[in-house]
């Protein structure tokens, strides 16, 4: 069984944990019930933190999904920060019950990454994508570059970022994370083949989202 906690996931849970654990510990000379309640708080927190690997597709040409949650909508627009042209933009919603590890959709160097105050609408809202605190990213290969942004959510109030302009990452291999719910964007050249649809489920590092023409 692969494991499904990675020490650098759940060490930004350590507050969280902490506090849980002392309330959980002190509330129990007052109330078992106020404890257990701290306690199932504090096994969903874990939880929520989980990581686990996942099995990353090889072929060049696929893309895969930078994070785990529902194709909420794919839309053609301008991406008007990074690669300044039309592209279609893949939203993805993540719930509080989805992996909110964020991985690279292709193999390639890292060569923007910018965060961006903001609010923090609820991520299904549509004013989201504009509205919002995020933090976007390029990846780069030969094939092209591909652009990622996390956005916040009404309850996720921080993005996390775990790599730098320069880093050579591996297709799949995790870059940051949004804290509790929130969205990703993934934004694709107009040529690559876009294999899901409004309304799936997707998981990051595995399921193939696009597959860029030969």
């Amino acid at each position: 069984m692969r494991p499904v906690m990675r020490a650098q996931t759940l060490l930004e849970a350590r507050w969280i944990l902490l506090i849980l654990a002392l309330a959980a510990i002190a509330t129990w000379f007052i109330s078992a019930w106020l404890s257990l309640i701290f306690l199932a708080f504090f096994l969903f927190t874990v939880a929520f933190f989980r990581d686990p690997d996942r099995s990353v597709p090889p072929d060049r040409n696929l893309i895969v999904a930078p994070a785990d949650g529902k194709v909420s909508d794919i839309v053609e627009l301008d991406e008007k920060e990074v690669l300044k042209t039309k592209t279609r933009r893949v939203g993805i919603f993540l719930s509080i019950f989805d992996v909110h590890t964020n991985r690279a959709p292709i193999a390639g160097r890292i060569v923007y990454r910018k965060h961006h105050e903001g609010l923090c609408l609820d991520a299904r809202d549509p004013r989201c994508p504009e509205k919002n605190e995020a933090m976007t990213w390029a990846f780069e290969n030969l094939r092209g570059t591909i652009v990622v942004r996390q956005l916040t959510g009404a309850i996720a109030r921080r993005i996390v970022a775990w790599s730098n302009v320069g880093d050579e990452l591996k297709k799949g291999e995790r870059f940051g994370m949004i804290r509790f719910g929130s969205r990703t964007e993934l934004y694709l050249p107009l040529e690559a083949e876009v294999l899901v649809k409004t309304g799936d489920h997707v998981s990051g590092g595995s399921t193939i989202i696009a597959r860029l023409p030969d």
